[in-house]
């Protein structure tokens, strides 16, 4: 889209990242799909308020991004984060359907793939996720790979999470980021997380220790002119961890049931969290909330040692 954000009609830029935006203060992105198809209401909703407040509380504006009626929205008030948290059959919104929403006038989350590329319209260069979508366990036959992989090639925007969802086909996903030149790096592991679980069994590129580290390698990015998205992988806090063994069971017998109930697509991701939820009790959406946190904490001492990068550099 050309001309200012500000100024373009499909945008909704809320007056506090518009602030900070103009002020070149901090900025970090955060999706909405996780509120509208990752957890069940009321979690949704106080997750998301937990994970601004946290970004905040270290120093840094957060920018949640959605569509509400057709509106593309960088920035969301408590009402339309309850509005958001509450609405049934929702959109899951990727690139390829903000022109379809905006055309229908429809409301939604925006997954990794749909925050990238309005986080790169907006200018915001970081952005704080639970994990990113990948490559899925079947894909040789059914070609199930997330759109948030080739966004992250070719979009310049960093995301921190805690690797990809363990209902993935891991070791393929981070196949796939070396193809494309998509840097994965460990925030002070160098084993890569799977969601749930703190190694995957998968190593990372290169391990990095503290935030000014990962905030230079995302400016020397910018300033070699390389194209495409940065991965920082950050493990779940021990203490919400779950084993390999038992989460791998219990995605093995989530499958057997999304198999005998036919579903494909963009229901996959939301129907296997949800029966992964049940049977493990609850554990796991703990655990997802636990390290979305820990992301947003991490993510916002990122956006802040970048910011200041950014300054000294003019």
């Amino acid at each position: 889209m050309k001309g200012n954000l500000q100024s373009n009609h499909f945008f909704d830029i809320s007056p506090e990242v518009r602030e900070a935006l103009e002020t070149e203060k901090p900025v970090i992105a955060l999706e909405s799909a996780i509120i509208t198809h990752g957890m069940p209401f009321p979690e949704n909703l106080k997750t998301a308020i937990t994970a601004e407040n946290i970004i905040r509380e270290n120093g840094v504006i957060p920018a949640t991004i959605a569509v509400i009626d057709g509106k593309i929205k960088v920035g969301l008030t408590g009402e339309e984060l309850e509005k958001l948290s509450s609405l049934k059959n929702t959109i899951k919104i990727s690139r390829r359907d903000l022109p379809l929403v905006i055309t229908k006038i429809f409301t939604g989350g925006t997954t990794v793939a749909g925050t990238m590329v309005i986080a790169k319209m907006a200018k915001i260069p970081l952005f704080v996720t639970g994990g990113i979508g990948g490559v899925h366990r079947e894909a040789k036959s059914t070609m199930d790979i997330s759109a948030d992989l080739e966004e992250l090639a070719c979009t310049d925007v960093t995301v921190v999470c805690a690797g990809v969802k363990s209902i993935l086909d891991i070791g393929a996903t981070i196949e796939y980021l070396e193809t494309h030149g998509v840097p994965v790096i460990g925030y002070k592991t160098d084993r890569f997380p799977g969601f749930y679980t703190r190694d995957s069994g998968f190593s990372v590129d290169y391990k990095i220790d503290t935030p000014e580290e990962a905030a230079m390698i995302i400016y020397n990015k910018l300033k070699l002119g390389l194209k495409g998205g940065v991965v920082i992988a950050n493990p779940i806090p021990e203490k919400y961890a779950i084993s390999n063994d038992y989460m791998n069971r219990c995605i093995d017998e989530a499958i057997v049931e999304m198999k005998k109930k036919k579903i494909t697509g963009k229901g996959v991701t939301p129907f296997l969290l949800a029966k992964i939820e049940e049977i493990t009790g609850g554990k796991s959406l703990e655990s997802n909330i636990e390290l979305v946190k820990n992301n947003a904490m991490v993510g916002a001492s990122i956006a802040l040692e970048y910011a200041n990068l950014i300054k000294r550099d003019v």
